[in-house]
């Protein structure tokens, strides 16, 4: 790959070759504006980042400490957000990702208003969100360089040729923006074929990875939510393979899919399985399901039946016309949709569990394990979970279990807030602390990620707002728990114009105007007050 010095040459060589035309074309300038769009399209997004993901997935299969993670997205500028912070504060974006949320992208992102996570949005929605991320994330590479390039005439004027040599080696290894984006395209979204089309699109706006969950795609639930009904076996590996061949198709040849299962909370089917050969998928499928002996003279008109060894037995069907399985088979359904969807083509699992527990997760992919040794998982640290009560009372069971003294604790009131400075408190905060790198290490857990989090920080930080600045503090509300914390923190976009282009369009104007541009960055400009 080039450098700066070298796109500048490059830009005068060819610069000399169109005659006076060019003239006011500066070489500079197009290596700076080049810089600043490393990336052309959706595509050459998608190909990049999935080498990023190949390469952390190796990473973390030799080092079990390198797993990554993500926070879910509902709009772009939330995402250039996260990103332009965790450079500030690690300095890499080395394995931290972003996520889109199917159930973000239903509440907040429809034409209908806010919806439940039924798949009721539209296809589009989730495709136009990659694109609009993407656009905000390559805004904020070239923002951070038109700084560089601000700094480095600065430095040219002064005279000081280190700090010259320093900003242009700033430049040449600019470490961008963009990175892997997990998105949810939720059950499909319709049969194979639609699968495979909304794949495309998908893909085509710079998405590397693809989570489909084993729903029935016209009864989807959220993953949190009762009702869930899940679909054969051979129904979700022909999603699985649209998604392969939507990958492929497009160049991105190793683009990741990530399989879930709802089976661990889904007790309802809508299908009979397809069987072809004993103790096929079909038929372990078919062998959770609830069902009750019957005699041929017992059956009434309607029936569906089945024969399983030489008997034949009537699944049991609910009023809805859904199928149910066995109570209990929750474990064993997940491991056998886990083994099947690797097999299938699948390079990641995701396993929806009731509550957040390491031995559960462990459990159920030490069983994956045997099979596929390498199995990874993705994991929603879901806000679905209540992560105070949830490990307060794992801690409280875990001590009664020890014999340790719990009578100071009640279990059925630990959200209580006047445990809230307790050892049990302290004490189950350092699980929820540790819960990520545990996971990591006994789970094969390779990403953590956060569905929904700017969802509920939105929400607090409004109402926290709204509070004190319709209340008695007024502006101070605003001026104190808002514009003075970016100030001490340095937050980048209390200079709101410069976060929204303002400095890169006077950037372009001089370009394209030289000395007669009017530019917006002058002495009256009221950002200059933030310094």
């Amino acid at each position: 790959m080039s450098n700066y010095l070298q796109d500048i040459d490059a830009v005068a060589s060819l610069k000399a070759t169109q005659g006076s035309p060019w003239d006011a074309i500066n070489p500079e300038s197009v290596a700076r504006m080049r810089a600043q769009n490393k990336f052309k399209t959706g595509l050459d997004i998608a190909k990049y980042t999935a080498g990023i993901m190949r390469r952390d997935m190796a990473e973390f299969d030799k080092d079990k400490t390198k797993y990554t993670q993500s926070l879910g997205c509902w709009h772009g500028f939330v995402g250039q957000q996260k990103l332009i912070s965790i450079k500030k504060h690690f300095g890499t974006t080395e394995r931290k990702y972003l996520y889109l949320s199917g159930w973000m992208v239903a509440a907040l992102r429809s034409d209908f208003g806010p919806l439940p996570d039924q798949s009721m949005h539209e296809k589009t929605a989730v495709a136009s969100l990659v694109e609009e991320l993407y656009t905000f994330l390559r805004q904020a590479d070239a923002r951070e360089l038109g700084g560089l390039f601000r700094a480095l005439d600065a430095a040219r004027e002064a005279g000081d040729t280190a700090k010259e040599k320093d900003i242009q080696s700033q430049i040449d290894n600019h470490e961008t923006h963009v990175v892997p984006i997990v998105a949810d395209i939720d059950a499909g979204f319709g049969n194979a074929e639609a699968t495979y089309l909304m794949a495309k699109q998908m893909i085509e706006a710079g998405a590397c990875a693809l989570q489909i969950e084993n729903q029935v795609a016209d009864e989807k639930q959220c993953g949190h939510q009762d009702g869930k009904v899940t679909v054969p076996h051979a129904d979700f590996h022909n999603k699985l393979r649209a998604l392969r061949y939507a990958f492929l198709e497009l160049g991105v040849d190793d683009g990741v899919i990530v399989a879930r299962t709802d089976s661990e909370g889904a007790g309802l089917t809508k299908e009979i399985a397809v069987v072809k050969e004993p103790d096929d998928a079909g038929d372990v499928y078919n062998s959770y399901l609830d069902v009750e002996e019957v005699a041929p003279e017992d059956t009434a008109e309607g029936d569906v039946l089945i024969s399983r060894d030489g008997k034949l037995v009537r699944p049991k069907r609910l009023p809805s016309g859904l199928y149910q399985f066995r109570q209990g088979t929750g474990h064993e359904r997940c491991v056998f949709d886990c083994i099947g969807a690797l097999n299938a083509g699948a390079d990641l699992l995701w396993i929806e569990t009731a509550v957040p527990t390491v031995h559960e997760i462990k459990g159920m992919m030490d069983d994956v394990r045997k099979v596929h040794p390498d199995a990874k998982l993705v994991y929603n640290n879901s806000p679905s979970f209540n992560w105070t009560l949830n490990f307060r009372q794992q801690t409280f069971d875990a001590w009664e279990a020890e014999g340790k003294d719990v009578s100071a604790y009640d279990r059925n009131n630990l959200m209580s807030a006047e445990y809230d400075d307790s050892e049990l408190s302290a004490a189950a905060d350092a699980r929820v602390k540790t819960f990520q790198a545990d996971t990591a290490r006994e789970a094969n857990v390779f990403h953590h990620l956060i569905t929904l989090p700017t969802y509920h920080t939105t929400a607090l930080s409004v109402d926290n707002l709204a509070k004190e600045y319709f209340g008695e503090q007024g502006m101070l509300g605003y001026v104190e728990g808002v514009q003075r914390k970016e100030i001490r923190q340095g937050i980048a976009c209390v200079k709101h114009q410069n976060m929204a282009g303002s400095d890169m369009g006077d950037d372009h104007k001089e370009y394209f105007a030289g000395e007669n541009a009017l530019k917006a960055g002058g002495a009256k400009n009221t950002s200059n007050q933030f310094g």
